[in-house]
């Protein structure tokens, strides 16, 4: 017992303890409590006790003369006061019960029609010698009549205030109805420092350099200045979803070591005339005093649109006001030193050019689609925390994912090991990376999905069309593997491997078209008839030749002429580019080239029918099919050859070109260093020399 007496002396005493909470006051408070004051006025009434009498009760009560006096109040109720002597009846025990035994009213009467009333009350009195007269009165309910028009009011204030609370959440200085107009950017400085740098950024060494100079210049600002160089306003990322744009600005965040502004441009939007202009001079005015710094505004087409393009509603907008503000404040009269605007976006074509002139977005950096190196570097950053298998080979994976973005990848390296720890791995595989890649470009397999027989023989040969042409024309992708089983809303699938080319002549989109039409082709051949199951190939052929005739030139009879607008103004425009008969003519030349390459696919079937059979029937075995077994059926590629052979002759080319340059090269004059020593020398000797020959008078 001492010892637990002594354990519990030990235990410190919680300070709280004893102690209530301590209740901010809030202003809201009073409101409520006045409220409330009002409603328990308005239906507080002081008769509302009495008990109600009919006509046969009062007029009994008349009668035997027992009411003292009748009031009747606003000629819509009367009050019946029971003289004292009466009150002692057993009748009137109700009454003393409920303590109305004082001077009344006792009872309470409800008026139809006051006329009537009097009349039935003379009527019921006939023959007495003591009548009872009616008194009228007017009493005014004070709090009703207040609350009347006060209590509407003060519902549209409550609703005012929760709308503003609403549309303000998450600005300034707690949301408060007058800080609608603040702005909603969120801080980042040392006490909210952002963890990712340009470590955490693979794939965009250019795009890096062009930022890391900003941050420099943040940083070392002296080195610039010091030349009369001068920080530029502002820099724009431009490319398409999913490159890291966003991911960049993030790691600028964390390189910079200054405060960082972050908000996205439809935070700017709102339904209330004036409110993003006054968020984006509020934005300003606090990146004003926490210069140097900077702001990143992401989706910045949501308040960038080209002004005066809505043909709806006219240039007069908000939104527009709110980017003429922007405008203003990025180079307005008034100087921004020491304020970087970074900005992101996928739509430039349809930014505004007053915000892309020089002075506001001195820069325009350019995040494309990684290449082979840069998918190489983003896998390795996004495989990091993954446990990986000794088969996964990251060359590998970045030629298998070619088009990828740096998010494509990264969900890549998730569904990766989902799917390995379906399977109750406990390392993530090649294959897993294989079927992750699958998944995402096809989607999930639907092997339940009921097909006929005789529907996937079609699938079959259709798909060993598409493998066979591209396998047989030159200039088509390299196939990877072919499937037939349903994947989304795909019957069947083709995966091949694309060449990292930056030009494309017209003989590749040629060979593109014909390997696309393969699938339709084969069926025709095989089973004389066509299905509805090249859908999606027609759909990719019409585009593809729309392409190259209307905006690549690549057609003799439409001549070297291109209708490609880079600025995307034909969005909102409702005329076409070129004339009706120039339109009937660029369809009858896209007709004309999709046939074409359809019967070249017919050619290449025919001549080619027993081995597309095996390819098919093998497909039916295995339900998929790799590279290695179309080269089992028709050989290696002899394309693959001659393009190794051509790469390896433009390089030695090359080599040879840069081998003569050198050897035409001036040799380098002396240093300067030197000639200026023994100029310096030459000159000290003859001044000597000089006061050696002089004689002194």
């Amino acid at each position: 017992m001492a010892e637990e007496k002594q354990q519990k002396k030990n235990i410190p005493s919680n300070p709280l303890k004893g102690k209530s909470p301590k209740v901010k006051f809030n202003f809201y408070w009073i409101y409520g409590i006045v409220a409330i004051i009002f409603i328990g006025l308005t239906f507080t009434n002081w008769g509302g006790g009495l008990k109600e009498a009919d006509w046969g009760e009062l007029k009994e009560m008349l009668t035997s003369e027992d009411i003292e006096k009748i009031v009747v109040v606003n000629q819509e109720e009367a009050e019946i006061y029971i003289k004292p002597e009466s009150l002692n009846e057993s009748k009137y025990e109700d009454v003393k019960e409920k303590g109305y035994n004082g001077t009344g009213p006792h009872y309470k009467h409800t008026i139809g029609s006051y006329d009537a009333f009097k009349e039935d009350i003379e009527r019921a009195q006939e023959g007495l010698e003591n009548p009872v007269y009616i008194r009228n009165e007017k009493r005014h309910n004070w709090s009703g009549e207040i609350l009347s028009w006060i209590l509407p009011l003060m519902i549209l204030v409550v609703v005012w205030i929760v709308i503003m609370r609403m549309m303000s959440r998450g600005g300034g200085g707690g949301g408060q109805i007058f800080n609608i107009g603040k702005s909603k950017a969120q801080l980042y400085d040392k006490e909210t420092a952002i963890n990712v740098n340009f470590t955490d950024v693979a794939g965009l060494e250019e795009a890096k350099v062009e930022v890391m100079e900003i941050v420099d210049f943040l940083k070392n600002p002296g080195k610039y200045t010091n030349l009369g160089g001068k920080i530029p306003k502002g820099a724009l990322l431009v490319g398409p979803p999913g490159t890291g744009k966003t991911l960049l600005a993030k790691a600028v965040a964390g390189e910079a070591q200054v405060p960082f502004f972050s908000i996205s441009g439809s935070d700017f939007v709102e339904m209330f005339v004036g409110v993003g202009a006054s968020r984006v001079r509020d934005l300003f005015k606090q990146a004003k005093e926490k210069a140097p710094c900077i702001i990143f505004i992401d989706e910045i087409d949501a308040v960038g649109r080209a002004r005066g393009k809505n043909q709806i509603t006219g240039a007069n907008d908000e939104r527009e006001n709110t980017l003429n503000q922007l405008l203003t404040e990025m180079d307005g009269f008034q100087s921004n030193t020491g304020v970087i605007i970074l900005a992101a976006t996928n739509r430039a074509d349809i930014l505004d050019v007053a915000l892309l002139r020089a002075g506001r977005f001195d820069r325009q950096i350019h995040v494309e689609l990684p290449d082979l190196k840069e998918r190489k570097a983003i896998f390795n950053v996004h495989t990091k925390p993954l446990k990986l298998d000794k088969s996964v080979d990251l060359d590998f994976l970045a030629k298998q994912t070619p088009g990828f973005s740096g998010a494509d990848i990264a969900n890549v390296c998730n569904e990766s090991a989902l799917i390995a720890a379906r399977k109750e791995k406990k390392a993530i595989g090649k294959q897993d990376f294989l079927d992750a890649v699958d998944r995402i470009i096809g989607g999930l397999e639907k092997k339940n999905k009921i097909i006929s027989a005789f529907e996937k023989k079609v699938i079959a040969y259709h798909e060993s069309g598409h493998a066979a042409i591209s396998w047989l024309t030159e200039h088509a992708h390299p196939l990877v593997k072919v499937t037939i089983v349903p994947r989304g809303k795909a019957l069947g699938a083709a995966w091949y491997l694309p060449e990292e080319r930056q030009l494309t002549t017209f003989d590749q989109m040629f060979d593109e078209l014909t390997a696309a039409l393969g699938g339709r082709a084969s069926e025709q051949i095989n089973f004389g008839q066509i299905s509805t199951g090249a859908l999606n190939d027609l759909e990719k052929v019409t585009k593809q030749a729309f392409n190259m005739i209307v905006y690549f030139g690549l057609n003799e009879k439409i001549g070297n002429v291109s209708y490609y607008d880079s600025t995307g103004q034909q969005e909102y425009s409702f005329h076409k580019p070129y004339s009706e008969k120039t339109a009937q003519m660029i369809d009858e030349e896209i007709s004309a080239l999709i046939e074409k390459a359809y019967k070249r696919a017919l050619e290449i079937i025919k001549n080619n029918k027993d081995k597309i059979e095996k390819l098919a029937k093998l497909l039916l075995e295995k339900e998929v099919i790799f590279s290695e077994d179309l080269e089992a059926i028709f050989g290696i590629r002899p394309f693959d050859e001659q393009k190794r052979m051509m790469e390896k002759a433009a390089e030695e080319e090359v080599k040879k070109l840069k081998a003569n340059n050198n050897k035409t090269k001036k040799p380098r004059a002396s240093l300067p260093k030197k000639k200026a020593t023994s100029n310096k020398k030459e000159k000290k000797f003859r001044y000597l020399k000089k006061l050696s020959n002089h004689n002194p008078m």
